[in-house]
């Protein structure tokens, strides 16, 4: 469920842009290729920790592997503009710690507007999460905020509540239902957020 880092994914206006270059190469008679990366930690698909935005939050390494490990529940959403509170009352989600929320843009977070066209989370939603209990919640788009936010309410209820956000899913060949997620970001110290493999597998 994760997109391929590369130059060309799209990032969060301001964010530092990824870049992969080669200190050295086979090519020009190294031997060895190594490359540098430069990235900020919420590039590509990644994991949102609640000191992205709350000064006395956990960071990224403080995360519990118990929240990112587990049962998982894809939701697909395909609504037009933003997901509601009352889409998500519809569903039952008093039994689940971690939800998927898939959207109409799945798989478009390959392309550069994504930045731009992107289905997000309302404050009143986000709100509803944390209260059903919800531990981890991730979104297929840039970001689970309205894109040009300067508050970040969606974001704030749900890490102000300790839940986990995951960002920049690719759930375009997922069906909606149950799985088994480990979700795996870098254990950086101190960190706000980081780049993550998420790996989803069937239940039996």
């Amino acid at each position: 469920m994760t997109v391929p880092l590369s130059g060309d994914v799209p990032v969060y206006p301001g964010d530092p842009p990824f870049e992969l270059r080669f200190t050295h190469r086979l090519a020009d008679g190294h031997a060895y290729n190594v490359a540098e990366l430069s990235m900020g930690t919420h590039a590509g698909t990644h994991v949102d920790a609640p000191f992205h935005l709350l000064a006395d939050g956990a960071t990224v390494d403080e995360l519990p592997l118990e929240i990112l490990m587990g049962k998982a529940r894809v939701l697909d959403l395909p609504v037009r503009e933003r997901i509601e509170r009352s889409d998500l009352e519809a569903r039952d989600l008093r039994a689940d710690l971690r939800v998927l929320l898939k959207t109409r843009t799945a798989g478009q977070f390959h392309k550069a507007q994504a930045e731009h066209d992107s289905v997000y989370l309302t404050e009143e939603a986000a709100e509803y999460l944390a209260q059903a209990g919800l531990k981890l919640v991730g979104i297929d788009s840039l970001s689970i905020e309205e894109y040009g936010s300067q508050v970040f309410p969606a974001h704030r209820a749900l890490l102000s509540a300790g839940v986990v956000i995951v960002e920049g899913l690719d759930l375009s060949d997922v069906p909606e239902g149950e799985y088994d997620m480990t979700c795996l970001p870098l254990r950086i110290a101190g960190g706000d957020g980081s780049p993550a493999r998420v790996v989803l597998k069937a239940r039996a």
